[in-house]
């Protein structure tokens, strides 16, 4: 290729970037909702992201979060995010509180993942585990499904499936979601893991829903950092606020195999922490224990 032949290529690809609108990667986009699959809802969310781009990868959290649960709503976005690629974009819509103030945000994780979503609470594992990296605010009047404006109770279809999706495509940087907010989101109180003097006190963040096993928020290194052992006996006491529900000694053993079939134990569940089971059966129904912020639990070795 002669020089004024390169000359001509070079001009004609600095023209295109100077008139084409920028790209940036295309990433996944997941969705979590409150919604079922009954209806239209989940597909009307993916139709408006499909209207974005068509080769847009799009996926499914879950959409059986229980109705108007913020709490496990966010459960859930610490249990599955960090095993999804880095850049990943999750839309999640939990939002009793659709058409009144509360923020419409994304959040950038330190960890490089990106949550579209009220600030309600959703994002309350999520900061504390990932990290902030920068909270951004959506401008409706540029990240909003043209013609919805008078539709005040889809914000999941009209504003946060429409950004997300925006977002994954490369259509949008992050910086153009909207202006920059403070490195804070609202926050859901609940009793974090801690160890004193061999006891510890936890918390109660999710059901297994499908077995009935109980999952706390106590790592296993808390137990070792307490002294204790596979094979040990625990006093193991469950509260609801401040109403003791459970009062018991429990074994902790390695795997459900350990005890007989209907038999219960304590152990160490996928994400290292510990957990209340009972062999092929449902703890957490036969002990009328639920989950969340206010559902606490205490170990200690039995004397």
């Amino acid at each position: 290729m002669n020089n004024l032949k390169k000359l001509s290529l070079s001009l004609s690809v600095a023209a295109t970037m100077l008139v084409a609108p920028m790209s940036f990667a295309q990433s996944a986009l997941v969705f979590q909702s409150d919604f079922g699959d009954k209806d239209g809802a989940v597909s009307a969310m993916k139709g408006v992201s499909v209207g974005v781009d068509a080769s847009l990868p799009i996926y499914d959290l879950t959409h059986e979060v229980p109705t108007f649960n913020i709490w496990e709503a966010s459960y859930r976005l610490f249990q599955a995010s960090k095993y999804w690629p880095e850049g990943t974009v999750f839309v999640s819509v939990v939002d009793p509180g659709v058409g009144t103030p509360r923020k419409s945000v994304v959040l950038k994780t330190k960890a490089g993942y990106y949550f579209v979503t009220p600030d309600n609470g959703t994002l309350t594992m999520i900061a504390e585990h990932q990290g902030i990296a920068e909270v951004r605010e959506i401008d409706e009047k540029v990240n909003r499904l043209a013609g919805s404006a008078d539709s005040y109770t889809f914000h999941g279809r009209d504003v946060y499936a429409y950004t997300g999706a925006r977002l994954a495509a490369g259509a949008i940087s992050f910086e153009e979601v909207g202006p920059k907010l403070p490195n804070q989101v609202v926050s859901i109180d609940y009793q974090h893991a801690t160890v004193k003097d061999s006891t510890i006190d936890g918390n109660i963040p999710i059901l297994d829903p499908q077995f009935g096993n109980v999952w706390t928020n106590i790592h296993q290194d808390l137990l070792k950092e307490a002294g204790i052992k596979l094979g040990d006996t625990l006093c193991v006491t469950v509260k609801d606020k401040d109403e003791t529900v459970l009062d018991t000694k429990l074994p902790y053993l390695a795997s459900f195999g350990k005890v007989n079939v209907g038999e219960p134990l304590i152990y160490v569940n996928s994400l290292l922490n510990v957990s209340l089971a009972l062999n092929q059966s449902n703890f957490a129904a036969k002990h009328n224990i639920a989950s969340g912020a206010d559902w606490t639990i205490k170990f200690k070795e039995c004397n």
